[in-house]
């Protein structure tokens, strides 16, 4: 490889370039060579295909077991003897280590083999929950820590994969992957609360539900290893004038600094996240209090304890999702033949509809479970709209050799601002607003805390329509991108390497 070559992938380790390029046979004519082109990613149509399968398996898993333990949250909570606050620390350990690696694992996915570093990350996922299911009452510090680590195998993955699907596919079709690959965050969290209440139901002990994604991440590793294919990075949206050199870390934390569109729909994001960690942990127990508290479930005195609500949240959840998800991404398909600010237009639609509801839903939860379960339906359904749609502004307003740091960073302030201190807040409140230790008490303190998650969904939406007045202008200069004539290069300075100016080089 040389200098000249600036998008070729310099990887230390397990490189799939190789594997990407293809050879070329010495002797073989322009005829043989054209039939057995490959596409300009180095991946083939069907293989890219199966490559997005394997992805959405991999984080349909990821999201399950992240809401496993809120579907046995009460069973935890029980077994262990612990208050609100510190139950909510369960999903916060997990969100800070997943938070403040994702950095890392951005930086390594924009420069080295992402294959190898996800399954590396998956694997080390897999053994950590397995650990995690063994549990004595006296050691829920080693719970919290195990949870924490479980953050690192998905920051292995969910910085790297949706660049993946980037470099595997361009515009409407990449589009309509990625709204397959974030169907997985709904049927994998709603899967997560079936998966967890009905393995705690049969098995009759919680810590059953913790050894189920463990076994499917080892074969998700496999699958990963042996049908997945690295794609050359940015080369299916290369012009031929055009050439893609890295940039520092820190050059390129300042690009992106100084991207409009990026940094609100990333704060629009954080909103959702807030949200959705809130109510992932603390809906089902939520939606438990208001039924021991209006007599239609006894109350959890000795595990195991009723997980009906978790069943019933899951199934919701699931539906709600791949209504939403699809949704979101056909109203967009469809807005922009209108306008080109379709994509955070519809993000901020489906923010601004779902607050009231949830609102609702919070408020109905003493008087009409039904009623409650139907807002729920239509808030969840609302809020999944953006998932496919915020990754998508990423894609195309960023240029492909950042991608996986942009990613990184909107997973650092998405998950600092929103859902790494969403649970552990509403569970701290709670706590504060509990006046004595009644059953009307435990409901209505939680009851209350929850209603700010309706007002956060609102200030998500505004940021959103702002970033509809930067959209455009950001996603032309990311398409028209070319490294200016003074981007600085690397040559050999006394042995070591120095970073220079292009116009100081002389030819």
């Amino acid at each position: 490889m040389s200098l000249a070559d600036p998008t070729s992938d310099t990887t230390p380790f397990f490189s799939d370039d190789s594997e990407a390029e293809g050879s070329e046979e010495p002797g073989a004519g322009p005829s043989q060579r054209r039939e057995v082109e490959e596409p300009a990613s180095g991946v083939s149509s069907m293989r890219s295909v199966f490559t997005v399968i394997v992805l959405c398996f991999i984080n349909l898993l990821n999201y399950m077991d992240r809401f496993t333990v809120a579907g046995v949250l009460p069973d935890i909570e029980q077994y262990f003897g612990i208050n609100d606050g510190k139950s909510g620390l369960l999903q916060t350990v997990f969100i800070c280590s997943y938070m403040f690696l994702a950095p890392v694992f951005g930086y390594l996915g924009d420069r080295y083999n992402r294959k190898v570093i996800m399954s590396v990350g998956i694997g080390f996922w897999s053994v950590v929950t397995l650990a995690s299911s063994y549990m004595a009452r006296e050691y829920f510090w080693l719970l919290l820590l195990t949870r924490g680590l479980v953050g690192v195998g998905e920051a292995s993955y969910s910085t790297i994969a949706p660049t993946i699907i980037a470099d595997l596919y361009v515009k409407e079709r990449r589009t309509q992957m990625l709204s397959v690959f974030y169907f997985a965050i709904p049927v994998g969290s709603g899967l997560g609360y079936i998966v967890g209440s009905k393995v705690d139901d049969i098995a009759g002990d919680w810590h059953w539900a913790l050894r189920v994604t463990p076994v499917l991440g080892l074969v998700a590793v496999v699958l990963l290893l042996f049908v997945v294919k690295e794609p050359k990075r940015g080369a299916i949206e290369a012009r031929p004038e055009h050439t893609l050199q890295r940039t520092s870390w820190l050059g390129d934390m300042k690009a992106l600094c100084r991207n409009p569109s990026f940094v609100l729909s990333t704060f629009g994001f954080t909103a959702v996240a807030f949200v959705t960690g809130s109510l992932a942990l603390w809906a089902p127990a939520f939606l438990f209090r208001a039924a021991v508290f209006t007599g239609e479930r006894p109350p959890c005195v000795k595990g195991p304890c009723d997980t009906s609500d978790s069943l019933y949240f899951g199934i919701i959840t699931v539906v709600s999702g791949i209504l939403g998800v699809a949704s979101g991404a056909e109203v967009s398909r469809r807005l922009r033949l209108r306008t080109p600010r379709a994509d955070p237009l519809v993000c901020a639609l489906g923010l601004l509809l779902s607050a009231p509801f949830l609102y609702l839903a919070i408020v109905f939860a003493r008087a009409s479970p039904i009623a409650t379960y139907v807002f729920i339906f239509l808030g969840e359904t609302f809020l999944s709209m953006n998932w496919a749609i915020v990754a998508d502004i990423l894609l195309y307003v960023v240029v492909p050799t950042r991608r996986a740091t942009a990613e990184a960073l909107q997973i650092v302030l998405s998950h600092l601002l929103g859902d790494a201190g969403s649970p552990y807040l509403i569970g701290v409140v709670s706590d504060s607003l509990k006046q004595t230790d009644s059953y009307l008490w435990q409901f209505r303190s939680l009851q209350l805390s929850l209603l700010t998650c309706s007002f956060v969904a609102v200030g998500g939406g505004a940021f959103f329509l702002a970033t509809a007045l930067f959209i455009e202008k950001d996603r032309q200069r990311a398409t028209n991108y070319t490294p200016s004539d003074d981007e600085p290069i690397v040559v050999p300075k006394s042995g070591r390497s120095a970073r220079v100016p292009v116009s100081n080089v002389l030819i």
